[in-house]
């Protein structure tokens, strides 16, 4: 090509990139090629979230969809210090999770201590010195039990094997969330209480509206015995990332049981909550009874910003019992702990009536 056809061509081009950018397309075309790169760059990257032991339940309201895997908590720790790294130990072997995911075991040091997630200052001190706040019925029903997420399961293990509905999950109501909670109400009234426990699944087939569903039957035996000052919503928790589950382990000696974690909320959603500080009283109390009898059983009680259904009476709390890493076996191990404190503790809340009267006790519902 001779210099005058080079100088031709050259003079095409700078006009073509002139026009170019006086209509945008090259500014464009530039923004688009960079995209390009930084989507390619990020397929080239792994994000390491780290271990992760939750602080709350699987749904937040009030949409209910499964919250993204919380961040680790542990101790001993001052009530007002951030949460540490747990030590994590592998399991030796992996349970019967379908092969795929390991499964991890943690001891998180709990106490009497709080892990607040709301805007307020909490004094523990204060509140476990006024007491819980609320007094328990002689004679009459004091307890319900419920199950949001009545499905909720273990990792199956030993002879405890169900068909899962979805993972660690199944309507089996002997091998559910549902067998604890048969547990924990056999127990209480072993301590002298009236309890009720409903056994219905609200979060199956719908996971969506489940707390709507629960909340709905919580009215409706608040309005048929009126009495019950004390409702549990007993859960288990969900510990995990993509490739491996966590269990948290108390280290009581001669028992292999998971943790218990009591879980209260709060107003500070926005939702009315006028309760929520009677709420955290009684929990505190049902804290330090269990901590004095088993050190290492309870995490932390977790103060949360949602309100859970938990506006309806003062006395209501989510208990959780375990995570999906543990057994079976290994959360009733955990509930029998929990109620040999925490019986004894509601039972000396129960006060005759202001009249003297006891009356015939209601009959309880199947």
């Amino acid at each position: 090509m001779g210099p005058a056809k080079r100088l031709a061509v050259l003079g095409l081009a700078a006009v073509c990139m002139y026009m170019l950018c006086v209509t945008g397309i090259f500014p464009a075309l530039r923004r688009g090629l960079a995209e390009r790169m930084e989507a390619e760059r990020a397929k080239e990257e792994t994000v390491s979230e780290g271990p992760a032991v939750s602080a709350g339940p699987e749904t937040a309201e009030p949409t209910e969809a499964p919250p993204p895997v919380p961040t680790p908590e542990a101790g001993p720790r001052p009530l007002d210090a951030l949460p540490e790294e747990p030590e994590l130990r592998p399991v030796a072997a992996v349970l019967d999770s379908g092969g795929s995911e390991g499964v991890m075991t943690t001891t998180i040091q709990g106490g009497l201590t709080i892990k607040n997630e709301t805007h307020y200052t909490i004094d523990p001190d204060k509140l476990l010195a006024q007491g819980p706040q609320v007094t328990l019925p002689e004679g009459e029903v004091q307890i319900l039990i419920v199950h949001t997420h009545g499905s909720e399961a273990y990792t199956q293990a030993g002879l405890d094997h169900y068909e899962a509905n979805d993972s660690n999950r199944t309507a089996d109501t002997e091998y559910n969330i549902i067998r604890v909670g048969d547990e924990l109400a056999k127990l209480l009234e072993a301590s002298g209480l009236r309890v009720l426990h409903d056994r219905e699944i609200y979060d199956y087939p719908s996971y969506t509206g489940s707390y709507t569903r629960s909340g709905a039957a919580v009215e409706k035996y608040l309005e048929d015995y009126p009495s019950i000052t004390v409702v549990i919503d007993l859960h288990r928790d969900a510990l995990g990332s993509d490739d491996v589950i966590y269990k948290t382990m108390a280290e009581e000696e001669g028992v292999c049981a998971s943790q218990v974690m009591l879980l209260v909320g709060s107003d500070d959603s926005g939702l009315e909550h006028p309760n929520w500080r009677t709420n955290l009283s009684l929990a505190l109390y049902l804290q330090q009874a269990v901590t004095a009898k088993h050190p290492t059983l309870m995490r932390p009680v977790s103060l949360v910003r949602e309100r859970y259904n938990q506006h309806l009476t003062p006395g209501s709390m989510i208990i959780e019992v375990g995570s999906s890493g543990n057994t079976l076996q290994e959360a009733l191990a955990a509930i029998r702990l929990f109620a040999d404190a925490a019986g004894p503790a509601l039972a000396d809340l129960i006060r005759p009536p202001e009249d003297g009267s006891g009356g015939e006790p209601p009959a309880l519902a199947e």
